[in-house]
């Protein structure tokens, strides 16, 4: 029998998913097949609409080697183990001749433990009893959740968090849930035969396809333990995310509270003098944290330096201790360990760290209202780790809507560490950029209009022009409006000024949960929705209640963003331009994601309005748009509001 030609799966498995097969779709799957072949690595830029999970998981599966599948956000975790794979394997077993399996791999924390379940959570004294079971009132939400817990503990296969409907808060979970360091380890603990998370590992072992999230992929990268599977194929969808999700995987903080928990779980299991040298280290860092001012710290003030110092000597001393004694009075001795364990590694290492002072880590303070000052550190690049740990020894494709910025791909490509497309040299990854395009007319569906007109933003201060702009244009709509907002303070602010103005419903990130503001939003024609960051890429509204997308402003990062600000000045010592590579990049990416939710259907109209006229003076402006979809461009403020009139009045006679 000859084997099955590429086409001849994607048709089948298209087929198999109820969709209809996309130009772009057939591209990316030749481009992601010939770069397995190859052992070369691909971007692929796939608009909204292409199809492109099964653009990667045809060649994949039809290769036949074991590929593991990275992806951002939990929505697309789901759509690919429960609908996209299942469907796919059915189509693809017929012309294969084999029926790939395929598993979910997440980080230790997202499934049940039964030991915490079962045991209870080794508690610090001063924070209430040993059970929490016993602890919280069988009437308050707490015990509600825990009991509901222990019920869904006997039934469910998996054990993982986001198969428990409804969800339970994050508090609740944390009674049930262990790091993986806090982990006993399967064979020191009386469930560790049950155990859902090595369940899970087991599974992931024998399966062909393994899909997995950012986060365990950054993990495995950087602490050089293991946890997924070997593999010959990797795909990072919502590539765009992956370098945010590993500097935050890399990123370690100190808090007061944080080392006064550790303490008091390591108190119980050493001897006074260790105890008492690591209270004191607390009590010294705790002191100078109440004094810290949010900022950047270029070089560690002399007194900060010593009390870092202080906590590492002291944490180490502790964590030897802890190594050298056992104490059968305690309960549960083992799991009392480990998490005291833990929480003292953490602290010796995060303060080892930035006493340690590396050129490749930023160290900064922040100040938060509800939870006080914290200590940070993070690299300044993860390009070099990215290179080294993600490239080697494997094919690699990563894909998403948003890769091809100011119009190619090489300001992506440089943040995954990648030369410039087409450099070669040893020890330089081999790569190509192809950009599928997508089903969608935007020229056709869709209008950028920016207000050239308004006064440029500036750091604080009202923008009452731009409110009477987003009003107007609002009216124009007849509601049907997300607004994007570049700070929760503007999208407040917004949201106040317009509910007394407007007679269309605003509704308001935060306000209540998100999946409940975008199922009212996507219900009611008349309703805006105003939010910040998560709505710029987590909106997924097609038809016409979503008709008009509004940006305040060009989301550049604060000026005071620590990490950021240090991103861009090394950039420039090393002779490139700063902005263009940190900033610019930084507001690209957030504005295709942005403009990205106008078209999300074939029949699909619209207006993407950005209410800042420095994407039409600015000499940066060109490159914003060259990443934006390609849609009709205007300033012309009369000629917009037409047009929302134009296609309110044709939603609501074909409604």
């Amino acid at each position: 029998m000859t084997k099955p030609s590429l086409p001849e799966l994607l048709h089948a498995a298209v087929a198999a998913v109820g969709g209809a097969e996309r130009p772009g779709q057939v591209t990316m799957a030749e481009a992601v097949g010939q770069a397995i072949d190859d052992g070369t690595h691909l971007l692929v830029q796939a608009g909204t609409g292409t199809g492109k999970s099964l653009g990667y998981l045809v060649p994949a599966l039809a290769h036949g080697d074991r590929v593991v599948v990275a992806t951002a956000t939990l929505a697309l975790q789901r759509q690919l183990v429960e609908r996209d794979l299942p469907r796919t394997v059915e189509a693809l077993h017929p012309l294969l001749r084999r029926r790939p399996e395929f598993a979910m791999l997440k980080g230790r924390s997202n499934y049940l433990c039964l030991h915490r379940l079962h045991e209870g959570v080794p508690q610090d004294d001063e924070e209430g009893l040993f059970d929490p079971f016993e602890a919280a009132a069988p009437t308050s939400k707490l015990g509600q959740d825990l009991m509901r817990l222990r019920d869904w503990s006997d039934e469910t296969e998996t054990g993982d968090r986001d198969d428990l409907t409804p969800g339970v808060s994050d508090r609740a979970w944390g009674q049930v849930s262990v790091t993986s360091r806090e982990c006993l380890g399967a064979t020191k603990c009386a469930y560790g035969a049950e155990c859902f998370a090595e369940a899970a590992r087991e599974r992931a072992k024998l399966a062909d396809v393994v899909v997995t999230n950012h986060a365990l992929l950054a993990i495995d990268a950087i602490e050089g333990a293991p946890v997924v599977p070997q593999h010959d194929v990797l795909i990072v969808d919502e590539a765009h995310e992956l370098v945010s999700r590993v500097t935050g995987v890399a990123t370690g903080e100190l808090t007061p509270g944080q080392v006064n928990r550790a303490v008091r779980r390591a108190a119980k299991l050493v001897d006074e003098k260790a105890a008492d040298q690591l209270q004191t280290a607390a009590e010294g860092f705790e002191k100078l944290m109440e004094l810290a001012l949010p900022g950047r710290l270029q070089e560690l003030p002399e007194d900060l330096a010593y009390a870092l110092m202080a906590l590492r000597d002291a944490a180490r001393a502790v964590i030897t201790a802890i190594g050298n004694t056992r104490d059968r009075s305690v309960q549960d001795e083992d799991a009392v360990r480990k998490q005291a364990l833990a929480a003292v590694e953490n602290v010796h290492a995060v303060a080892e760290r930035i006493a340690n002072g590396s050129e490749y880590d930023v160290v900064w303070y922040e100040r938060h209202d509800r939870f006080g000052a914290s200590l940070r550190v993070a690299p300044l690049s993860v390009s070099g780790l990215l290179r080294e740990k993600l490239f080697a020894d494997r094919s690699v494709v990563l894909t998403s809507a948003t890769l091809k910025l100011g119009g190619d791909f090489n300001g992506v490509g440089a943040s995954l560490g990648l030369a410039a497309e087409g450099v070669e040299g040893e020890d330089l990854p081999v790569w190509k950029g192809i950009d599928v395009g997508s089903p969608f007319d935007y020229r056709k569906q869709g209008i950028l209009y920016v207000a050239r007109h308004l006064a440029t933003p500036g750091r604080e201060g009202s923008r009452d022009d731009m409110m009477d702009e987003l009003a107007e244009l609002i009216q124009a709509a007849g509601g049907r409006t997300l607004g994007l907002f570049s700070s929760m303070r503007a999208a407040q602010a917004a949201a106040e000024e317009l509910r007394g103005r407007l007679d269309q419903p605003v509704l308001l990130q935060g306000e209540d949960t998100l999946g409940e503001l975008i199922k009212t939003f996507a219900g009611d024609a008349a309703t805006c929705l105003f939010g910040t960051l998560s709505l710029w890429q987590g909106v997924d509204v097609p038809g016409p209640n979503c008709q008009l997308v509004v940006m305040d402003r060009i989301p550049f990062p604060r000026p005071d963003d620590p990490l950021m600000s240090a991103r861009q000045k090394a950039v420039e010592e090393a002779g490139g331009n700063g902005f263009m590579a940190v900033a610019a990049t930084h507001a690209a990416l957030l504005m295709a994601q942005g403009a990205g939710r106008l078209v999300r259907a074939t029949g699909d109209r619209g207006v993407v309005a950005v209410l800042d006229p420095r994407l039409a003076n600015a000499r940066y402006g060109s490159f914003l748009r060259a990443s934006l979809p390609d849609f009709w461009y205007t300033t012309d403020r009369n000629q917009v509001r037409r047009s929302l009139a134009a296609i309110d009045a044709a939603a609501r006679t074909a409604g």
